[in-house]
Parts: structure tokens; C-alpha cells; sequence
């Protein structure tokens, strides 16, 4: 079995973000990365996988040269291998479809049976890799991915998805497949120190960004924008209480509008 997983850069969820000079980008210089989150249960996923059914497990991410720290993160976990999408001097803008194009190309030259990611990033919040990334590729898709049960020697999988209302969509589907992991799936484990010393010598092969993607993006981005800050709270004391309830009433009937 060949298995594929996908995994993310993204700040540190503690980032305090900044526009750079002329609001059309993120001031970045700053900022400390970290794996996605959710790409962790992919990863998790993808070792038990592997433990499961043998074979072999690859991941693979797109960036600057930075992300290779989270590359081995993910072969210190357990994965075997990795293949880098070198992004470094881009000026260019990405957006997800040339993203989801570039890291196709490496998934139809690997073969895999199945694809892990995370059910999204953290940074963008957009969803928008795996979807695109089976289109693609002509693959099953299952977003949120809350179980996974493999059938037919992992030919196929039974695979659970939460939806809206606490609600559970049950999945058959045939490998290969593109599956979007959610928070539930699993308990990503801690990179054991032995994993860490075994992962500086796993191989890690580099795609230059030219190699794989000859598509423009179909979003421009035209600009950042903070949001407003919200107006100061009221608050009412020294008063009657009858008196602070009916401020309180007018106002919410008032400005509030919500009575």
C-alpha cells in the first residue's frame, strides 16, 4: 500500500498579525510556523496506516525552505520519505488552484493508493486543496473524515464524515482516494527522540516550482484589511437597579436592535 500525505507551513496560532507596506500581503518577518494542525491528524492517520497494511507512506509539501522542518516532523512520526515543492524566490502570487495543480502532479507521478491532508488550514481556512487536488487527479474525495475502516485487503474503505446537526455520512469508496482528516479521526502522537534521530537521514527529494506547475492563478489577491475594532463596552453601576435594567432594555432596543 502507497501512501501519500500532505502537509502545511502555517503560523503559529499565537501570531499576531501585521499588513506589510501597502496592504496587499502579510508582514511576515516576524512570524514562527508550525505544522497545521489538522495536516497532524493526517499524518497520525497516515502512520497507522502504514503500521496496518505495510508499504510505503510519503509526504510531501509545498514551500519555501522552511516547510522541510515540518517534513520532518512528519518522517520523525513515522512517515518514510519526502518530496519537497521548492517555492523559494517566488515572487509570484499561489493561490489554491496553482497549489492544488503543482501538488497533483506529484501525487499522478507517485501513484498512491490513498491521499491524507488535513480537512483544512488554519491560516487561509479555505478547504480548497483536497477538493481540487481529486478533482484533478480523477479521486474520490471524503472531506471531514471522522473514521476510517479499511476493507478488501485497503482497496477500498468504509469512511465516516460529521456533518452539520451532529448528523453522519457513511462513505464506500474505492482506492484511490483523497481523504480530508478531521480532529476526531485520531490522538496524534509525539515524535519519539528515536524517530527524530532516524528522520535527519530519511530522504527528501526537491521538485522546483517551475517543474510543476504551469498554471496562473485564478485569484488575485487585491488587498488586507484589519478588522474594525469594536466600540467600548457600557457598563452601569452606582444606580437602582430598575434604573440600569431600563437603560440597559433602551439600549439594547435602540442601538443593539435585538429586542
Amino acid at each position: 500500500m502507497k501512501i501519500l500525505v500532505l502537509v502545511k507551513h502555517v503560523p503559529d496560532t499565537e501570531t499576531k498579525v501585521k499588513l506589510a507596506s501597502g496592504g496587499k500581503s502579510l508582514d511576515d518577518s516576524e512570524f514562527k510556523y508550525m505544522v497545521n494542525p489538522y495536516d497532524e491528524f493526517a499524518i497520525e492517520e497516515a502512520v497507522r496506516t502504514q503500521e496496518k497494511h505495510t508499504g510505503e507512506s510519503v509526504v510531501v509539501s509545498m514551500g519555501p525552505t522552511r516547510v522541510q522542518e515540518g517534513m520532518r516532523k512528519a518522517m520523525a512520526m513515522g512517515i518514510d520519505r519526502g518530496v519537497w515543492i521548492n517555492t523559494e524566490g517566488h515572487s509570484g502570487e499561489l493561490d489554491s488552484f496553482c497549489v492544488a495543480s503543482a501538488l497533483s502532479k506529484v501525487v499522478l507521478e507517485e501513484k498512491p493508493d490513498v491521499v491524507f491532508l488535513g480537512q483544512k488550514a488554519i491560516d487561509d481556512d479555505s478547504a480548497h486543496i483536497g477538493p481540487m487536488l481529486a478533482e484533478l487527479c480523477a479521486m474520490p474525495h471524503i472531506q471531514v473524515a471522522t473514521k476510517i475502516e479499511w476493507q478488501d485487503g485497503a482497496q477500498s474503505a468504509r469512511i465516516e464524515r460529521e456533518v452539520e446537526g451532529g448528523m453522519m455520512e457513511i462513505y464506500d469508496v474505492k482506492a484511490p482516494m483523497v481523504l480530508g482528516a478531521h480532529k476526531s479521526l485520531n490522538e496524534p502522537r509525539f515524535p519519539p527522540l528515536p524517530g527524530i534521530m532516524k528522520a535527519k537521514k530519511k530522504p527528501l527529494a526537491e521538485k522546483k516550482l517551475s517543474e510543476v506547475l504551469s498554471d496562473s492563478p485564478l485569484v488575485t489577491v487585491r488587498g488586507f484589511a484589519l478588522p474594525s475594532e469594536k466600540a467600548a463596552g457600557k457598563v452601569f453601576k452606582g444606580e437602582p437597579l430598575p434604573d440600569m435594567v431600563k437603560k440597559v432594555v433602551g439600549l439594547l432596543r435602540s442601538e443593539a436592535k435585538v429586542i
